[in-house]
């Protein structure tokens, strides 16, 4: 059966005219790739890839090759300019394709090269984990992480077309499998409903199609995209505080069990809400307590440099209207929810 004939899930994301674009979900969509590459009547593509160059389909057209690491060690802006340098030596254009095939990390990097490079080259994703697939790949969000603070630099660029394919999961060691579903964990809380026991394709077009229709209503994170940060503002710290030892979606976890405490703490919701954070964090085998080597002062720090943190600390919670930002949260109460969170040792 041939890829266009393979079944396989469709999400739209309808940011209107040649802005819409499509994620399919599915064994084998990577073989999609030449397709999507013509409909774009690009000249010449520029692949960067951390999985073998076997991985990915060939274009059809000259194509540039270019190695990719997963991982924090490597979203930063000096690999952005090596990536824009070998784009130039290349001859690409604006009328080209750069095509990103890795996990969230490498999706977010190239993206970034893709935005600023000529003021904007189309980019197609080959998300190849877990995370990847259910968050980092959709919606246009691109960044870079500076000493000071994560995912500080970047640019919203649309891709063109998003390839989910599930067969690159099937490599996945269980760490990294466990890793993404910590975005899962926290779709439960801001609409996606409870995906636990569904398939994995199924779990993944839910997260897909609940994030297709949030950036559809606020692509500038203006607003309603807020509510994708759930679990997110510790999430980041603790990332930053331990040098990125814990991965995103473990970390996005521990942050959505701290946000139910928080929220709790507050008054927005009452306690079986609170313990239900707990349980569906459980559920999917992820870690939910505060390492216990970590101060919560510099947890406080960090949290302080958010993105959205405009006024004071700022989460967004779950509450009596649903999931919303909440700006300036009293210090002492977050510093109190810290203090109360399980502290592992290991």
């Amino acid at each position: 059966m041939s890829p266009t004939q393979a079944p396989h899930r469709q999400v739209e994301v309808d940011l209107g005219g040649d802005r819409a674009y499509t994620v399919h979900i599915g064994p084998g969509v990577r073989e999609l790739l030449p397709e999507m590459v013509a409909r774009l009547g690009a000249r010449r593509a520029a692949v960067v890839s951390a999985r073998p160059a076997s991985s990915v389909p060939d274009p059809g057209v000259p194509t540039l090759w270019l190695d990719a690491r997963d991982g924090e060690q490597d979203k930063t802006l000096d690999t952005v300019g090596e990536l824009c340098g070998e784009f130039a030596r290349f001859g690409l254009t604006r009328s080209d394709v750069v095509i990103s095939c890795g996990g969230g990390t490498t999706t977010d990097t190239v993206g970034l090269a893709a935005s600023l490079f000529h003021r904007g080259v189309p980019v197609v994703h080959l998300p190849t984990s877990l995370l990847a697939q259910v968050d980092a790949s959709i919606g246009g969000k691109t960044g870079v992480n500076l000493p000071e603070g994560k995912n500080l630099v970047g640019a919203y660029w649309q891709p063109r077309a998003v390839l989910c394919d599930t067969d690159f999961l099937s490599t996945l060691p269980d760490a990294e499998r466990v890793n993404g579903y910590g975005e899962l964990a926290r779709c439960h809380f801001i609409g996606a409903g409870d995906l636990r026991g569904l398939p994995l394709h199924e779990q993944i077009a839910a997260s897909v199609s609940l994030k297709a229709s949030i950036v559809t209503a606020d692509e500038r994170d203006t607003g309603l995209r807020h509510i994708l940060n759930y679990g997110h503002t510790l999430g980041h710290a603790l990332e930053l505080a331990t040098d990125f030892a814990l991965r995103h979606g473990e970390a996005v976890a521990i942050g959505t069990v701290f946000a139910g405490r928080l929220a709790g703490a507050l008054g927005r919701i009452d306690g079986e809400r609170v313990a239900e954070h707990l349980e569906v964090v459980e559920s999917y085998g992820l870690p939910t307590g505060v390492p216990a080597a970590l101060d919560p002062l510099d947890l406080i720090r960090y949290m302080r440099r958010d993105k959205k943190a405009s006024r004071g600390l700022a989460f967004v919670l779950d509450g009596p209207r649903g999931v919303e930002l909440v700006q300036d949260v009293p210090e002492a109460v977050v510093a109190g929810c810290l203090e109360a969170m399980p502290r592992p040792t290991s």
